[in-house]
Parts: C-alpha cells; structure tokens; sequence
C-alpha cells in the first residue's frame, strides 16, 4: 500500500465504531427531520450530463465524487474520521464511513424511511447505476436495502446487530447511461488525496482490486493545505522552509490559506469552496489576491523594502513564484453555473479582512526567509532597475485548469 500521511498507523474501517480522532462534533440532530426532498429520478436519467457533468469518463467519476463528498460531510460536522473507497473487479465501487449512518426513521409526509427518500430522491449516484446496495449501521442495528436503476427492489430492512457506525454503499454504473464504465485509479486517487488535503484529519484510502497485485493508497495530512502546498512544491526550490498558513474557523464562514514561494515565475493559486474546486475562481479568490498585494506593497514601503521601486509593486509582481491554497467553507454558498467552477457568496471583504490582518502581523518574521528574497529576483528585480539574465521564461500564470 502507498502511504501519505503525517501519522503513523490505520485502522480498517469495517473495525471502526467511532472516529478515533477528538473530534467535537457539532450539536445538531440527524434524523429524518434534517433530509430535504429534492424530486428527480426522471430527470436524471433523461439529461445525466445536467446533473454530472457528462456521460463519459468525467461523469463515471463524478458519481464516486458524489457518495465520498457525503462522507465528508459528516467529517466535517465531526462525525466521521475514515473514509474507504473500493474498485471491484467488475467495476462497481464500494464507499465505507464511520459516521453517524444515514437517518433511518420514517419521514411522515413522505411515509418512507429518510434513507430511501435519501437514495431515491437526492442520490444521481442511486438513478445513475444499474443496481446499489446500502447498508447502514446506526443505534446499534445494521439496516440493508437494494436498489435497481433508481428504485427500490424492497423494503428498508434491519438485518441484523452491530457495534459499527457508518454507511456502506455499493453501486454499479449503469450501461444504458454511460459511454465508459472503466475507472481510473489514478485519476480517483488524485481527487481522494486532494480531499485529503482539504479536510485535515480525515484518512482516506482507496484499493483497486482489478490489479494483481492489488494497488492501494492511503492519504492523511494533519497539516491539511499546509501539506497541500507542500506537495505541489515538490522537487522545486522553496524559498522558505514551510509555507505561511493562517485558519479562522467561524459558524457563517471558515477560511484557510496555505502559502509558499518558490524560485520559479509561474503564479499557482488553487481556490477551494466547500471542498469544490473552483476553477474560475470567484470571490474568495477575488479577496486573496486583493489584500495579498495591498499588503506585501504596504510591507515593503513600512521595511524600506521599497525605497528603490520605481512605481508600486502590482499583483504580477508579488505572485511571481507564489504557490497558495485557499480553501473556505460556509452554508448554502451560490455558484456561478452547473459545475460550481465560480464562487458568487458575498465573501471578498471577508477573507480580504482576515488575510490582511493575518499576514501583516506574520511579515516582519518572514523577511530573512521569503519576503526578503523576493526583491532580489523577477518582477522585483526589474522594479529596482536590476535587468539581469533570466534562468527562465516567465510560464502561464493562470490557475484556471485546477487540477493539481
């Protein structure tokens, strides 16, 4: 098995009852009272690429996406610390949890468990595949139930007792929607780490039964985007040892920004809302790069950094080499368009706020290691006059195609 991870050991799921990290779960109920009814099978099934993306490789993927992210939710509401994630050799997949297990109790008006309203009305995964089983563990009972393309073959049963927690859903991608059934490992490992990176703590593996032998990686990074920007500086000159991070947890809105240069041109910032790769970017991003050149330009004139420039420093030049994550996280944000690729929440003069307080406090002891350095080459360098021979040509400095 390929590790990555920043502590030692693992514990297989189906042996977990509880997360074993201390975690403080937010006091809030999960019944059937918290499951909105969003009506569908239909119109799935009819137009797929509406709710996936595409019926090839893009959307086969999208629905492994789908059931992981609603394990993440529960990590991130503190309930959940193992994720499992299994390609079979007939290329369905398994998703293990320990978290609290889908709400089984009735839904009145619906007069169905709130786990089958779960899987019939909310699930593109459940309509989208030929046959899924689900299997639950919650207050001490396993509950088991079937599905075939989207309807139930019987009845939400318990099946028998346990000292597990979690949910456990097997499905297979149905032929008569799909134009490719075979999935990538790579390419789902990727995702996985990048989930990893974006909710520290949370440990995450996926196996590939189709090999011989079987080809597994594990991913877990208790620094979180930290290691993120880590990793995509990898086999390249750092300018300083580890990256700049700064965290603000809040109920309305969370942020977290990962920062390090290295002695490159290229500019690559990645932008993260609720976990959702936003490659447009959006408002988040729009508020980074606002408060990271006000107050790097703010900095250098206060040192006598700046005493040489010719004219302010402008965003090019304070981002030249930049490697950045920022990832925030907050309740019902809204998207621009059906891939969530831009976020439109009103959240610029927030993380505008909170990064220019945050990094002008942590500037002064960065100097020796990073800030300091800068002016010494690139657009800094030209700012002072200094027109010396390049190693490199400046590369394309749009983060658009995020896929780290």
């Amino acid at each position: 098995m390929s590790s990555e991870n920043s502590d030692n050991g693992s514990e297989g799921i189906n042996e977990l009852a509880t997360p074993s990290l201390n975690i403080k779960p937010k006091k809030e109920t999960y019944d059937a009272s918290t499951i909105a009814v969003l009506e569908g099978r239909d119109a799935v099934r009819k137009r797929p690429a509406m709710y996936i993306g595409s019926t090839g490789e893009l959307g086969l993927h999208h629905l492994v996406y789908e059931v992981v992210d609603n394990s993440i939710d529960e990590a991130l509401a503190g309930y959940c610390d193992a994720v499992e994630v299994a390609i079979h050799l007939d290329n369905s997949i398994t998703v293990v949890d320990n978290g609290r297990g889908i709400p089984v109790d009735l839904m009145k008006k619906e007069r169905r468990s709130a786990a089958e309203v779960v899987m019939t009305k909310l699930h593109a995964v459940n309509f989208l595949s030929e046959g899924l089983h689900l299997e639950i563990w919650r207050d001490g009972k396993t509950f088991e139930q079937e599905y075939e393309r989207g309807i139930r073959v019987a009845e939400l049963k318990q099946t028998g007792k346990t000292r597990k927690r979690g949910t456990k859903i097997t499905f297979k991608p149905d032929s008569q929607i799909f134009d490719t059934l075979e999935f990538s490992f790579d390419k789902l490992s990727e995702r996985l780490r990048e989930k990893a990176f974006l909710n520290k703590g949370i440990r995450i593996t996926i196996k590939d039964e189709r090999e011989e032998p079987e080809k597994s990686h594990e991913f877990y990074y208790r620094g979180g985007i930290a290691e993120f920007v880590k990793h995509l500086n990898k086999n390249k000159n750092v300018l300083h040892d580890k990256p700049i991070y700064f965290e603000k947890v809040g109920d309305a809105l969370s942020i977290e920004v990962a920062i390090q240069y290295n002695d490159g041109y290229d500019e690559k910032v990645y932008s993260f809302a609720n976990n959702i790769n936003t490659v447009d970017g959006g408002t988040h991003l729009s508020g980074f790069r606002s408060a990271f050149t006000r107050t790097i330009n703010a900095y250098a004139q206060s040192s006598g950094l700046a005493k040489n420039f010719k004219t302010s420093l402008t965003g090019d030049d304070v981002r030249e080499g930049l490697v950045a994550v920022i990832s925030v996280k907050l309740p019902q944000p809204q998207f621009e368009g059906q891939t969530k690729g831009k976020l439109n929440s009103d959240v610029k003069g927030a993380v505008e706020s909170f990064l220019n307080e945050r990094l002008t406090r942590r500037l002064p002891g960065t100097r020796s290691r990073a800030v300091g350095n800068l002016h010494r080459r690139g657009r800094f360098r030209r700012r002072l006059g200094q027109t010396g021979p390049r190693s490199e040509e400046p590369g394309n400095t749009s983060a658009k195609r995020q896929d780290p």
